[in-house]
């Protein structure tokens, strides 16, 4: 039987230096009631803002500066709770800052009502007096725009207090799924039994070559989960309430156009991801049948889908080495590039390894004024280098936009965010493909690749489409019972994959183990972030400098343009659909030379 180590067991050198924040919690606790005392100075501008345009740029200055605070609280708070879930205190101190950003909220509910009571001439003439006001423009401009979606002062002041209780479901699946849910012990292809964690689920039981072992892993994980089928049924069904609420009370038509308005990102995009995804179903169908007949299978199941079809390669790789190959594949990106990254992964970016409470997954983390932080679960293989790739993409597209951008427009939407993180995985899989004359090494890749999209792409874009039907379907005022829910991800797992695919019953419990379900909307921006990807790789390979230079510029712009224009200026155009059609011509091309290969 495996175990995890205690969190107190990890090597200081594999966790990351929270020390650059603050030194000691007492330096903590000193800028909590920094901002504690800060709260009712910024709520006594309520009803100033129109008087002057030095005023107004006071009032901007304060705000910026105690939110950046509150944003170093929070990357204190969270990755220490996220270290071990299990301490109290960690947590005690994660919700402490998670209400004293609401405090800080609603205090500020009536900025935007109040802004948008000032006159367009009257805001001219305060930014012409006034020339520190000019880099606020864009922000102005976005509070105009959504002018339609902004209710008085006092119903400003009730929704920001309401904000409070929308992030219920995610805290009450985190701390389940995390902290409270135990996986059962299941025997392994040797017969010991080891307990299925989020940590190994994916890096040991899904491309366990033994197909009966997958088989009871695969039936393991999703009976547990069925057994609480009636209890995350309940809990996601308050999450899709409190999205309607919201999109209600800010007089949207729908909770879908809520998430995509709010960056800018038209939903034609969305439906055109959907309707690409399904007409390019044939092209997956047929890798799939290949994954079929190169496992020696009748039938594929659910649990056939993820192994590597190259078996017989044993690719192990320590954490150290991933960094090196990581580092020589993004050097087409540039010397200050490789250099920034290096630094990082020396300077302790990055928590590596898996102890007991840790938060299952990756992400990248931080705020303006600290290091890009990235979580880790790590394993000697190539899925987990592929991930560390992944996220250090992520934290340097933090990283240039926190460097290069003001405060204001230091982040970026969601819709850009898995640009960065997708290209780096396209890199690696590129330089691998070139330093190896191995035809099972780059059939490994290969297939690697192709499960990167059809992973990416077309799981996510089911995933997209659950959403948005399950939306639908409650704001048609229909309960998001168990048997609804799981009925509508069954019927999706037979619209893409059933034609190839063994379909059961257990399938339709999947949906309750996405935690990105309590981020409505997200998952559909994998599939336009690996399409951007893929396409802006490309051209970096094949152009060299100039791509690589729009590159740069498209992560040191952060927030300063939207979205959709950040994208086009970086050379790919997601108002159509050839980003979506192009990734899949690229999975053409990557398995007709597998198939090749093979």
């Amino acid at each position: 039987m495996s175990t995890l180590p205690k969190r107190n067991e990890v090597p200081v050198a594999l966790t990351w230096d929270l020390t650059t924040i603050y030194a000691n919690e007492a330096d903590w606790e000193k800028d909590f009631a920094f901002v504690e005392s800060q709260i009712p100075v910024l709520a006594a501008y309520k009803g100033r803002l129109r008087r002057s345009g030095r005023t107004l740029l006071a009032f901007n200055k304060l705000s910026e500066s105690v939110a950046q605070i509150v944003g170093k609280l929070h990357t204190y708070a969270h990755l220490h709770a996220d270290s071990d879930t299990a301490v109290s205190h960690y947590q005690s101190m994660n919700s402490r800052v998670g209400n004293l950003g609401n405090q800080m909220g609603t205090a500020t509910s009536w900025v935007t009502p109040e802004l948008l009571t000032i006159k367009p001439e009257r805001l001219e003439a305060f930014i012409a007096k006034n020339p520190g006001l000019e880099l606020y423009r864009r922000d102005f401009a976005e509070i105009t725009r959504e002018r339609a979606h902004y209710r008085s002062p006092e119903v400003e002041e009730l929704l920001s207090q309401a904000s409070q209780l929308h992030g219920g479901p995610s805290a009450v699946f985190g701390m389940f799924n995390n902290a409270d849910l135990k996986m059962p012990e299941v025997a392994d292809e040797t017969g010991a039994l080891v307990r299925i964690t989020n940590g190994n689920w994916g890096s040991k039981w899904l491309i366990n070559p033994d197909r009966e072992t997958r088989k009871r892993a695969y039936e393991a994980v999703f009976d547990t989960w069925m057994g609480w089928r009636n209890t995350i049924a309940a809990n996601y069904a308050a999450r899709v309430k409190s999205d309607i609420f919201k999109a209600k009370a800010r007089n949207y038509p729908s909770c879908r156009n809520m998430a995509l308005d709010s960056i800018d990102v038209p939903e034609d995009v969305y439906d055109s991801l959907i309707t690409t995804i399904h007409s390019n179903l044939d092209r997956v169908h047929r890798y799939l049948k290949v994954r079929q007949k190169m496992m020696g299978v009748d039938q594929l199941a659910w649990y056939d889908m993820y192994v590597p079809l190259v078996g017989e390669l044993k690719y192990e790789i320590s954490y150290e080495d991933a960094q090196a190959k990581i580092l020589a594949a993004v050097a087409p990106l540039g010397e200050d590039y490789v250099n920034t990254l290096r630094d990082g992964f020396n300077s302790r970016w990055v928590d590596v390894v898996e102890n007991e409470g840790k938060r299952s997954g990756a992400y990248s983390s931080g705020s303006y004024g600290t290091a890009p932080y990235m979580l880790m679960n790590w394993h000697d293989t190539m899925e987990s280098m592929f991930t560390l790739a992944h996220e250090a993409g992520h934290s340097m597209h933090s990283w240039h936009s926190r460097t290069h951008q003001p405060y204001t427009y230091s982040s970026y939407t969601l819709f850009v965010a898995e640009v960065a993180s997708t290209l780096n995985e396209a890199l690696l899989a590129h330089y691998l493909l070139e330093e190896t004359d191995d035809k099972n090494m780059k059939r490994y890749v290969l297939n690697k690749q192709l499960e990167s999209i059809r992973s990416t792409l077309v799981r996510q874009g089911m995933f997209a489409e659950f959403e948005s039907i399950a939306h639908a379907t409650a704001e048609a005022g229909k309960p998001l019972t168990p048997d609804v829910l799981c009925g509508i991800h069954k019927g999706l797992n037979e619209k893409y994959y059933g034609a190839v695919v063994t379909i059961d019953d257990r399938i339709g419990i999947e949906w309750a183990r996405i935690p990105h379900f309590y981020n409505s909307f997200y998952v559909y921006q994998y599939c336009t972030g690996i399409a951007a990807a893929l396409t802006l790789a490309r051209k970096i390979i094949n152009e060299g400098k100039p791509a690589v230079e729009r590159y740069l510029k498209f992560l040191s712009s952060g927030g300063s343009m939207s979205s959709i224009e950040l994208l086009r200026a970086a050379g790919v155009d997601m108002t159509t659909n050839d980003a979506v059609q192009g990734a899949f011509d690229s999975f053409n091309d990557y398995l007709a030379e597998f198939e090749k290969l093979s």
